[in-house]
């Protein structure tokens, strides 16, 4: 008998991670995609319904080979959560173009290119798509503007998205959340080093005292971020839901962000500044 299957993307560590493991324990069958083959191995000793997949959402090659293994396991495709993502940060003046456009192929171009994909087996099935956002896309900061503005622009594609499946039947949702506690924060860091390293002296000399305040609210927002099973619970009701919700806004902080995204510009500036203790 087929199985009820769900395609994760970013599933090694994480929310990907959590996710998967809250749908497997539920029952379905989870394709995990992670670019690791140590994560491969790690993840498919954890329960024998996580069927883990190489999978790089940025190759074409990748996502087609991911949806035809489902499609030869005879395995029927309820969902695909499209998680993967990273945060790129720095100050526009003086960030790498090519940094730049690597922050919207991952988090925004690719889950539409994975969507592509997994459609034909979405449609059969008439299964859900769920996109994680994040309330930065509706309130940005600081040196995290290339992040902000791929989860904005990935909130669009994904309204447009599900109005164009409504009458197919595949529903289609994002969540919105804030701080979580996830290696992203020690990657972000890390890719911060890396791209401070790139660029010229008077980056520091313009934004020292501002990177510095920001990487310092980094480690509280690392520290009081929600605990990725609150992410996972939230995907497990989407996928279960009869008539899921267009958007599911997650926690009283992202709520509380919401409505500051709404503020005049200069409100919201000001807020943002005295929120994260900015210089």
């Amino acid at each position: 008998m087929p199985n009820d299957a769900v395609l994760v993307t970013g599933a090694s560590t994480g929310i990907g991670h959590a996710i998967a493991m809250t749908l497997a324990h539920d029952g379905y069958t989870v394709y995990a995609g992670v670019r690791k083959e140590g994560d491969r191995e790690r993840l498919e000793a954890q329960d024998v319904r996580i069927r883990p997949v190489i999978l790089d959402v940025t190759v074409p090659a990748d996502l087609a080979r991911a949806v035809q293994t489902i499609r030869e396991a005879g395995d029927i495709l309820a969902g695909l959560v499209n998680n993967a993502g990273v945060a790129v940060a720095g100050p526009l003046e003086f960030l790498p173009i090519d940094a730049l456009r690597q922050q919207f192929e991952v988090n925004t171009i690719a889950p539409i290119a994975m969507a592509q994909a997994a459609l034909p087996l979405l449609r059969a099935s008439r299964g859900r798509s769920v996109n994680i956002g994040s309330i930065a896309g509706r309130l940005s900061a600081p040196f995290v503007g290339p992040y902000s503005a791929s989860k904005a622009a990935l909130a669009s594609l994904t309204d447009a998205l599900r109005q164009e499946l409504a009458p197919s039947g595949v529903a289609v949702s994002l969540l919105e959340f804030a701080s979580v506690k996830t290696p992203i924060w020690e990657k972000g860091r890390a890719g911060r080093d890396a791209l401070t390293a790139s660029m010229p002296p008077q980056a520091m000399t313009y934004y020292g005292a501002l990177a510095e305040a920001i990487v310092a609210q980094t480690r509280v927002e690392e520290r009081e971020g929600m605990d990725p099973q609150r992410i996972a619970g939230t995907v497990l009701a989407a996928l279960r839901a009869a008539k899921p919700r267009e958007r599911y806004v997650i926690g009283r902080k992202a709520r509380i962000q919401a409505v500051a995204a709404i503020l005049p510009p200069r409100t919201r500036d000001r807020l943002v500044k005295r929120v994260m203790k900015l210089p």
